[in-house]
């Protein structure tokens, strides 16, 4: 596969669009913006900021900034360790309150687009890394240590640049694959949750954007937040969104702060008919007393509620759990009922994750008997759900 073109340099000029491509620009939404209402504050409610300088003084930098002007600004030498906010065992207990308070901006150094196959062709430098939900599984915070609110990276216009001259260096995509039989498929939220981005700047606005004008290429992201400002984004079929499904007692447990899963699969025909391409995961999936039984009652529910024209194009992805020690101690000092379910010995062995992580999954046996059960269950309760991609 073709590297991707060296960046430009500082003061060059954009790279011209190719085959006439053009770059789009969007209509103003007239709408009242959901970022501003009573529940988006209640997500998120800024009031200490850990920035760097460079982020500050950024275009973004600002625009977030004028969100939060009565906020304290911290100026830190880089936002990935911060001593007093990630190496601080005393954040566990206010590792929640941390989430919805407090924003790290950044400014992302490393540009690189790696290539996945699995969910998506590549894997594109994401916007942000944390987030604002508190997903007790969540493998972000695995490297961080103590506290992992949301950190945006305010240089966006480099981001997208960087993934423009990717896209175009691919040209056409010309076999199919699980990813998609067309459109080379760019993950832009591998780190963070792009709906819950959007409460704070447009760097997903931005994104968005960018893919509406790339016609050999889409963008996907995984969310579990239901944010109504995406659907004035016209993405005009080149954004997947994938909403992430599980048990509601599941997600009562871990997927704390959270969009609740009902509300989550009824915001599907909607993003359908604002031109996103709408996929779900199902995942994760955790192994306990009565899964088989309460996922056959999801999926059953989403073939009760769907219309036909999500089921038509929707696919799904199946992904087991995967944990870690450390985020495992780290779960014991702020929510412990959660590592009831999600820390299993037992059941589980050491694995080294393709991103060189040593974590944890259900031994080989056990999750291959686990995933033939969950086709068998989709087989039965939704068989117009093709799966995509099972791990």
């Amino acid at each position: 596969m073709d590297q991707p073109p060296a960046e430009s340099a500082p003061g060059e000029p954009e790279q011209q669009a190719l085959f006439g491509w053009p770059d789009t620009a969007q209509e103003p939404d007239p709408r009242p913006s959901f970022r501003d209402s009573p529940a988006a504050r209640r997500m998120l409610d800024v009031r200490e900021v850990y920035a760097e300088p460079a982020a500050l003084d950024s275009p973004r930098g600002r625009q977030i900034m004028a969100r939060f002007p009565a906020a304290r600004v911290t100026e830190v030498a880089g936002h990935w360790r911060i001593p007093s906010l990630h190496g601080n065992e005393g954040n566990i207990a206010q590792w929640v309150r941390i989430k919805s308070g407090t924003l790290v901006l950044g400014v992302k150094q490393t540009l690189r687009t790696r290539p996945n196959g699995r969910s998506a062709d590549w894997i594109a430098p994401g916007p942000s890394n944390g987030c604002a939900m508190a997903c007790a599984y969540c493998y972000v915070p695995r490297r961080k240590g103590y506290a992992n609110p949301i950190t945006l990276f305010t240089n966006i216009e480099a981001i997208v640049a960087h993934v423009r001259r990717h896209v175009r260096a691919q040209g056409p995509k010309t076999e199919p694959n699980q990813c998609d039989p067309r459109a080379w498929v760019y993950d832009i939220g591998e780190n963070g949750d792009c709906s819950v981005d959007a409460l704070v700047c447009d760097n997903t606005a931005d994104l968005i954007a960018a893919f509406r004008g790339l016609p050999t290429a889409k963008a996907s992201f995984a969310t579990k937040f239901v944010n109504p400002d995406l659907l004035a984004l016209d993405p005009q079929g080149r954004t997947r969104v994938r909403f992430s499904l599980m048990p509601p007692d599941d997600a009562r447990l871990l997927d704390i702060r959270t969009s609740p899963v009902a509300e989550r699969i009824a915001a599907a025909a909607d993003f359908l008919d604002a031109g996103y391409e709408v996929h779900f995961n199902l995942s994760p999936v955790v192994l306990r007393p009565g899964w088989q039984r309460d996922w056959a009652a999801l999926l059953t529910h989403l073939d009760d509620v769907l219309p036909d024209r999500v089921k038509d194009q929707a696919a799904a992805e199946i992904i087991m759990l995967t944990h870690n020690r450390s985020l495992h101690e780290v779960n014991l000092g702020w929510h412990p009922r959660a590592e009831e379910v999600l820390w299993q010995p037992d059941a589980q062995e050491t694995k080294r994750s393709q991103n060189g992580a040593l974590n944890v999954r259900y031994a080989q046996e056990i999750k291959r008997q686990a995933l033939t059960r969950m086709r068998q269950l989709l087989a039965a309760h939704a068989p117009w759900l093709r799966v995509r991609y099972a791990f």
